[in-house]
This record gives structure tokens, sequence and C-alpha cells, in this order.
């Protein structure tokens, strides 16, 4: 059921529960301190609860101890401080620690794709619950927020059944996140949607104890925050599916683009012009190298395996294409360079031999650190191995984007990422890039070439500055 609150009805009665621990509200564990587990972690301790993070990565956990997040998300280093000033959020490396202190423990460990094949690797799932389970002494609940195939919901009750004494109890909900990279402080404490899967009405009550500060904001705000109260399967596949169809919505539009450069048509056109259907909207229709990150690409594969398990998948086949129009899109850049810097294709691709060409960005998205997958490194990578002399800048993701590929070069400014270059080609679509002055730009480079991977940028600004301008999708 889906429950909205505040509404002008009165909200359906969830039964209160009293935390297993006595506190007068749950005490909260994130089992994970990676990008979901740390924001989690840090966002819930502003909204009043009492929290522990946990990771087995000592470093990592000394540093959040310490006020230092890990990775760059706006915002999200001034809450930690102020939270750890406060005394309702720290950090451990002990199981039994975390075991002792909470009453909800959220699982927020990776789920990264498996060497050996599409589908998800499970071993940090397991791992965490496991360890955490064999230091339990009390009632408790255990909530998945990892996005994993459907099904393991119900394995981790069969892990905690075999871990844990029957007489205390303990249970397993989920309840999956959608957290966006740069905007994931909001999405935390005002969330669009809360989605819980549960089997009973002890879980509920908790899990409902767990989110109430979320509730309350949104009522001081007069915001409603839609409730979904589910079973397990539907729970877990809500954040699959979402990405899939994100995914699917991406690769449409750039599948769009491929027709409009053979057509002549104009694809931030046609985005526009379609995306004015209500039934279709607008977002995620912007055609550029594709996506990247390390939900999109991962999510949409696992998907695809899962499903063949469960002898469903003809039903995903359409997402194998959706992954190859991604692809492909990074090869158009290739291409596209090739062809703006005259040069010819042989059976082994373009040979970009003795040109200098800087690319703009190196993360997946703006306002992150996050290179996971990311387009733009993976189109300097392509462009090095044509022969290009290549030089990278990205204002937050240089020293991810160095460990990653370090035989790329880069450069400590955007002006020296584009001095001499024959091409510039942006990637990811900062704010400093988007922003840009061309005439400025135009006096440092050797040639006035610049490809527009992400149809950020002004075209007649460009082309006013004397630029040969090319952008995906455009005439």
């Amino acid at each position: 059921m889906t429950i909205p609150y505040p509404n002008t009805q009165p909200m359906p009665a969830i039964a209160a529960v009293t935390p297993p621990s006595g506190a007068a509200r749950p005490r909260l564990t994130f089992l994970g301190t990676g990008y979901l587990g740390a924001t989690y972690a840090i966002c819930y301790a502003e909204l009043g609860y009492e929290v522990l993070g946990f990771d087995v990565d000592e470093a990592k956990i000394a540093g959040l101890a310490a006020g230092v997040v890990p990775f760059h998300e706006p915002g999200l280093d001034e809450l930690l401080r102020r939270n750890i000033a406060a005394g309702r959020l720290r950090f451990s490396t002990d199981y039994q620690e975390a075991a002792e202190f909470g009453d909800v423990h959220f699982i927020c460990v990776g789920t990264p794709q498996r060497g050996d094949g599409m589908g998800a690797d499970l071993t940090y799932v397991e791992t965490a619950v496991v360890n955490l389970a064999q230091h339990l002494s009390r009632k408790a609940l255990i909530v998945g927020k990892s996005t994993v195939p459907v099904g393991t919901a119900e394995w981790i009750e069969q892990l905690v059944g075999k871990h844990v004494a029957p007489e205390l109890g303990v249970e397993v909900a989920w309840s999956p996140e959608f957290l966006q990279e740069g905007f994931a402080v909001e999405d935390v404490l005002r969330p669009n949607r809360i989605v819980v899967g549960v089997k009973s009405d002890w879980a509920n009550g908790l899990l409902y104890s767990a989110h109430k500060g979320v509730f309350d904001l949104a009522a001081t705000e007069d915001r409603e925050v839609p409730l979904v109260i589910t079973d397990f399967a539907t729970a877990e596949l809500v954040k699959v599916a979402a990405n899939a169809f994100l995914a699917t919505k991406i690769s449409f539009i750039n599948a769009m683009a491929e027709v409009c450069e053979v057509a002549g048509g104009d694809v931030t056109q046609l985005s526009r012009a379609i995306g004015y259907d209500p039934r279709i909207g607008n977002r995620f229709l912007q055609a550029g190298v594709g996506f990247g990150g390390g939900c999109l690409p991962k999510d949409i594969r696992a998907f695809q395996a899962r499903a063949q398990e469960l002898g469903a998948g003809e039903a995903l086949r359409f997402l194998h294409e959706v992954d190859l129009i991604n692809l492909r899109r990074r090869t158009r850049v290739l291409n596209l360079a090739a062809d703006l810097l005259g040069r010819r294709s042989g059976p082994a691709g373009p040979d970009l031999s003795g040109a200098r060409i800087a690319v703009l960005g190196a993360t997946f998205k703006p306002n992150s650190d996050d290179i996971r997958d990311a387009p733009s490194l993976a189109v300097a990578g392509l462009l090095l191995k044509a022969g290009a002399d290549v030089r990278v800048y990205d204002p937050e993701g240089m020293d991810n984007a160095k460990k990653a590929s370090p035989d790329l070069t880069y450069e400590p400014t955007l002006n020296d990422a584009v001095r001499d270059a024959d091409l510039v080609c942006v990637l990811t679509e900062w704010a400093d890039f988007r922003n840009a002055d061309p005439v400025a730009l135009g006096d440092l480079v050797a040639g006035k070439k610049v490809i527009d991977g992400r149809n950020c940028l002004d075209p007649a600004l460009w082309t006013q500055a004397g630029w040969t301008y090319r952008g995906m999708g455009r005439p």
C-alpha cells in the first residue's frame, strides 16, 4: 500500500514499537561506510538519531571519525563534523560494538558486478550479515539497503536463521535507496518516496520509527513523502526497475541522436519537443556520451542475469541493447575526433598520432568525484589508444582518475589542459566547463575545435568565437 504523509486524512495506524535497546528512538547502525552508508549515517544523525557507522576499512573509519568524508558530496562534510561534535554520530570497526548498539541495522555494502559474469557479487552482503548476526544478543531488525538481485532478502533471512538464536526474534526487512550523487543529502533528508518490504507489524513499526525523522521534517515543511509498504521481492525490484527505466530513457535519446546525425536533425530540439509530453517528461532526455557510475551499468547487467536465472530472461532482452547503445556513444566521440582532425580510420580504427586533445571531465557526472565506469575516462582511454596526446582535467575527480587510469596525463587547471590543444572534448557537464569563455580559451588552444559530449555548451556562442563545434546528435 502507499501511505502519503502528511495527508488530509488521518494516517493509517502503524503500531508504535519500543526499540529493543529501550532508547526513546531506535538506534541505527549503517554497515558499510562507502557512498551509500556514510551519507545515510551522517544525514540520519542530522535528523536526531543516535547513529553508528561501521566498516572493516580502518583507514576509512579513522577518517570519518576525524570529520573527513572519503568522497565528494556537497554539504556532507559540514554535517559530519556537526553531528560528531553533537555526540549523535560515531564510527567503529567492531562488529560486536555495532550489534550491541543498534536496534535497526542497515546493510549498505557494495554489490559489484561479478568477475565471472554479469550478476551481482553478494560476498560483502553475506560477510556483513553473518558477522553482525553472530554478535547479536537481543531482538533487532536487519534492513537491506544495498542494490541486490530479487530474492536476496529471503536468503538473508536464511543466513540470520543459521547464525542467530531463534528466541532472539531477529527479523529482516528491505528498504532500497534512491540516492543521486551530487544531490544525496537532499535525497536522504527529503526523499521523493520511502519503500519498505516487511513481513510483520513489528518490523513495520520499528522501520517506521527509524524513518519518522524524515516524516517529521516533511511535516514542518508542508511536504508529502509517500510511504510504500510492500513485500520483499517488490521492494528489491523497485531500485533495479527504476535504474533500468532511467538507463533505457538515456539510451533511447542517444539512439535518437544516432538517427539525427544521419538525418540532419537536432536531438536537443527533438528531446525538448517530446519532453513536453507529460507521459514522457524531459528528465534524462539529454543526449551525450551516455551513462556511467557505480549503479546503472552494473545494475542493468545484474538485473538481466537474475531474470535469466528466474526464467524471465526474454523480458529483459532489451536491456542488452540499452547497454550496447550506451557503449557506442563512447566510440562515437572517437570517430568525431578523427573527423574534426581530418584523420582517416584504418582496420584498427582512427589514427590520432601527434594530435593533442584536451579532455574536460573525468567523473561520470558533475558534483561528484566518482569515476566508476565514467564515459569521460573511457573516451580519454580510447583517444590515447588511437595515438593522441591526451590532457585531462576535472574539478574534483583527478585523484581517483589518476589511480584508475595512470597512463593518461593530468593537468592542474582547465587552462593548462586546453593549452596548445588541437581539439577540446567536453565530456562531463561541470559548471566550470559550461560557463567557460570560448574567446579566452581560443587564445590558448592550437586549434579551435570542440566536441560537446554532453550538449551542455551554447553552440552559437562558441561558433561566434571562431570554434568549429560538434555536438552529439546535432547538425
